[in-house]
């Protein structure tokens, strides 16, 4: 088993650890005396659901305010508290409310399926207490970023801004990205509904899930028996996988296609470029855009992951030493926007424009007005073979020809696609499997932004296959730095909503771009390699291209190796600054 996809299990954590410890590490708890504290009020809605919340506001302030609400299903008091006195201290009503069945509410928890109504009625009875001046802004990471875009699904006229960070999107995000369920972060649903908190020893287990993945790997079992491999039934794991699709199930916890039309309010969003969830954050940007294009929707990204976009970054990550520009301060930033919406104040100085991003290696920050403007033109590289080797070439190649993959889908001695970026920067690469294609070196620094993106081309011998696409700069020293990866399933690849099975013997075209956004400065002498492969490991489903339930294939279904032959037209597209006519050596 390849030693960086070991490495995937623990790194993707922070998607719900992270959240524990960014109180213990952000916030200290002031002194109760300045406040007015209630830690244990009780919503009743009027469809007979009942939620609890903390509320604190500052002793001796007469006028009505704004409510700052944050809004999440890892209920914790003392963090409840902290989060809600900070908000005080801000000049806000401070409100934490938690998600249904959490902390004090009498009812079963049920992540993600609720918070179009649950959030909603939070806010209606914010805006009917003395204190409230009717108005509110939401804020958080994560769930909490999931659940504001939950609640301006049916956007309340209370609700005035939102300020998600590293937003998720059940069902696009995590458990499933682009259609391919993952492993990764499998015991969420017992972390979240065991109890009225936190299930913190069952999260914590690291090798009771290493061990299921991997017996469940070496089993060949189908994807939909891994609990009974652990041993342990996850209702909420089987519930859905029984929506492979993006399907109405999914599509009815957020705003989807046309509901983001009625979205008028000012958006701030927060991702990193090495956020687990950056797919699902920026869905919600793109769609935004695409049926408002009047919307104010602002966006900071830069070389943060999950947990250090929800704080601002650190200066070290994963063997990266981040720009000293690049760190900032998220939750201050967040209340200087509430300020600048709410009350009149400035606008936060990092926000010069829409898209706000720091270019890595440069040391700067960069402001465009939208994510297809990151760099001065866009340039598309073919995926080629030429007698020198697998090239990604700026000329579109005169001839088509085709590079042969083959795939043994029940093989158990290798994993395939070691994308997760950790570290970072490497040494070496696996090169055991794939195709490696490599640009000239850079005869100028350079710097390339944006997602990466493009279409394949390919014939294959089965009905479907799960692509990973991993794109690095090769440093002049011959390290690795990776900046983008993209996994997909391509039966999915033009609706996530309806599966379209590929047809064996046919070239098929697999445009993609729901990968990750970067941007990097790349030195003199730089070289761009991209990493074509078959997503096949324990930390996802085994895509056996049958055509059936990709959850119910087992490696019984997995018959002839699977043949690929990809097509020179195929390509990625980046965007790139500096001078239209740059050259390489």
């Amino acid at each position: 088993m390849n030693t960086n996809l070991v490495k995937l299990g623990m790194a993707v954590l922070c998607l719900v650890i992270g959240l524990k410890t960014f109180a213990q590490q952000k916030l200290t708890l002031p002194d109760s005396s300045n406040y007015i504290i209630n830690d244990s009020v009780m919503i009743k809605t009027k469809y007979g659901i009942t939620l609890s919340a903390v509320v604190v506001r500052k002793k001796g302030v007469l006028q009505k305010l704004p409510a700052a609400l944050f809004y999440f299903i890892y209920s914790n008091t003392k963090r409840s508290l902290m989060e809600a006195k900070y908000a005080a201290d801000h000049g806000y009503v401070g409100i934490v409310a938690d998600a249904r069945g959490k902390r004090l509410s009498p009812d079963a928890p049920v992540p993600y399926e609720h918070e179009t109504r649950d959030v909603n009625a939070v806010i209606d009875w914010i805006i009917q207490q003395s204190w409230s001046d009717g108005r509110v802004g939401m804020y958080g990471g994560s769930y909490s970023g999931f659940a504001q875009w939950a609640a301006a699904k049916h956007l309340h006229p209370a609700l005035k801004t939102i300020v998600p960070y590293v937003a998720a999107i059940p069902g696009l995000g995590l458990p499933m990205e682009n259609n391919v369920f993952l492993t990764a972060n499998y015991q969420w649903a017992f972390y979240v509904t065991n109890n009225k908190y936190t299930d913190d020893a069952i999260n914590n287990d690291n090798a009771r899930w290493r061990k299921m993945r991997l017996n469940w790997w070496h089993s060949g079992a189908a994807y939909n028996k891994i609990d009974s491999v652990d041993g342990t039934l996850n209702p909420w794991l089987q519930k859905w996988l029984s929506h492979p699709d993006y399907d109405t199930y999914w599509q009815s916890m957020v705003p989807y296609g046309k509901d983001f039309k009625q979205i008028n309010i000012p958006v701030l969003s927060i991702t990193g470029y090495y956020d687990d969830g950056q797919v699902s954050a920026l869905e919600y940007l793109r769609e935004h855009y695409r049926y408002n294009p009047s919307a104010e929707h602002y966006l900071i990204i830069g070389p943060y992951d999950h947990f250090g976009s929800q704080v601002g970054g650190v200066a070290r990550l994963r063997s990266y030493e981040v720009d000293s520009n690049a760190l900032i301060n998220t939750r201050e930033i967040t209340f200087q926007w509430l300020d600048y919406i709410l009350k009149g104040g400035k606008k936060p100085a990092l926000l010069k424009d829409k898209i706000n991003f720091e270019v890595m290696g440069a040391n700067k920050w960069k402001h465009t007005p939208s994510l297809a403007q990151m760099e001065d033109y866009r340039i598309r590289f073919y995926l080629d073979s030429t007698a020198n080797g697998m090239i990604l070439s700026e000329q579109k190649p005169s001839r088509e020809v085709y590079m042969h993959q083959q795939v043994n889908l029940a093989d158990r001695t290798s994993s395939y696609n070691d994308y997760y970026p950790d570290p970072i920067i490497k040494k070496e690469i696996e090169r055991s499997n794939g195709l490696f294609f490599v640009t000239k070196p850079f005869n100028q620094a350079v710097s390339v932004s944006g997602a990466l993106e493009g279409q394949l081309k390919a014939i294959i011998n089965k009905k479907d296959m799960d692509v990973g696409l991993v794109l690095y700069e090769i440093t002049p020293s011959g390290e690795y730095f990776q900046l983008s990866y993209y996994l997909g399933r391509a039966s999915y690849a033009y609706d996530m909503s309806k599966r379209k099975l590929l047809k064996p013997g046919k070239l098929e075209t697999i445009p993609f771009y729901r990968s990750r956004v970067f941007s990097r400065q790349l030195q003199k002498g730089s070289r761009l390699m991209l990493v074509l492969n078959i997503d096949k490991n324990s930390f996802a489903q085994i895509n056996y291209g049958t055509g059936k339930d990709v959850s119910k294939e087992t490696v019984k279904d997995a018959g002839l190796p699977l043949e690929i032959k990809w097509s020179s037209e195929s390509f990625i597209e980046l965007g790139l600054s500096g001078d239209a006519d740059f050259c390489f050596k």
